[in-house]
């Protein structure tokens, strides 16, 4: 495992005297990156906030949160998006205390979907594992799924949804907000044979669709014998779309995985999701609502007035850290 570059950076603006969470910014060695057909970095950056008291209390262990940015971002931008080191500072007096990790799935195509694939690489395992034991091995946690936390916006509050479906045994507690990708989106044969055509510099240089599809399929497609993009664009000679890539995409939407996954989705002590009002990705996220009542899948709900993007720092400070206050165990 590569040596973590680590660089504390302490906050300029307290909420209280001497009451200031602390930013640090490592890398992360994956194994379960290493050999991607994307050329992926297998050494991940990644945010880690720690607490205010976390410096002089030396003895003290606590409960982590692990939020994973959305597509077209980093962990940086992740950082400043949900303002994560102000937000930490302003809850500390309010309830307990927790470390926050920001991983960076920034791929070839902009977001790894945080799925397993040997294109883009097992990001999928990569948070749930290597991450998760990176941190435990180098901060003072508590190593327990009772005291760890999975959250996330848009691409990342489908990896939380994810993610949480298949390894309850590292979380508790979960928190969607405004998650993608529910549904299945399998391309029409149109735009896969466009994107066929299509070179890594063109792919790299479209709109978010655009580069939205081709994460996706790099995610969801894999095609290790399909230089140079090792994607599968699913077209069958007549062109129409064969029906074993359609089944292989939709198998990744939560809507279809979840029948396989009830036990874990009612495992968790908390699980949360949340959504603006304007949200383009509304009716999606109101079809798996209502897969989760059909299944008697408990969770909490907050529709809100806003869209995609305009209210995720304020709903990640007043919502999504006093959720996870009150959910992770801190002892």
């Amino acid at each position: 495992m590569a040596a973590a570059a680590m660089a504390a950076v302490a906050i300029s603006a307290p909420v209280q005297a001497q009451r200031a969470a602390t930013v640090e910014r490592i890398s992360v060695h994956g194994a379960s990156l290493e050999g991607n057909l994307e050329g992926n970095s297998a050494d991940r950056k990644v945010v880690v906030v720690l607490p205010p008291s976390y410096a002089a209390n030396k003895s003290k262990r606590y409960p982590v949160v692990y939020f994973l940015h959305g597509f077209t971002s980093n962990a940086e931008d992740n950082l400043k998006g949900v303002e994560a080191d102000a937000a930490l500072s302003s809850v500390a007096a309010s309830g307990p205390e927790m470390i926050l990790v920001l991983p960076d799935a920034y791929t070839r195509h902009a977001g790894a979907m945080y799925s397993n694939s040997p294109t883009t690489g097992n990001f999928e395992r990569f948070v749930a594992r290597d991450l998760v034991a990176y941190v435990d091995g180098h901060y003072r946690t508590i190593a327990k799924r009772e005291s760890r936390g999975l959250s996330g916006h848009s691409m990342g509050g489908y990896g939380t949804i994810k993610l949480g479906m298949k390894y309850p045994e590292v979380f508790s507690s979960l928190y969607a907000m405004s998650p993608c990708c529910l549904a299945p989106m399998v391309p029409a044969a149109d735009q896969l044979k466009k994107m066929s055509g299509m070179t890594l510099a063109q792919a790299q240089a479209g709109d978010f669709f655009t580069k939205a599809g081709f994460a996706s399929l790099a995610a969801w497609a894999p095609a290790p014998d399909k230089g140079p993009m090792f994607i599968d664009f699913g077209l069958k000679e007549d062109g129409t779309v064969d029906p074993v890539f359609a089944g292989r995409v939709a198998a990744n939407a939560p809507l279809v995985m979840l029948p396989q996954y009830l036990t874990a989705l009612k495992s968790y002590d908390g699980f949360a999701i949340d959504i603006g009002d304007k949200d383009f990705l509304l009716p999606d996220v109101q079809r798996f609502r209502a897969a989760l009542g059909q299944y008697g899948i408990k969770y909490d709900w907050q529709l809100y007035e806003g869209d995609h993007v305009n209210r995720i720092a304020q709903q990640f400070r007043g919502k999504v850290l006093p959720f996870f206050q009150r959910h992770l165990d801190s002892q």
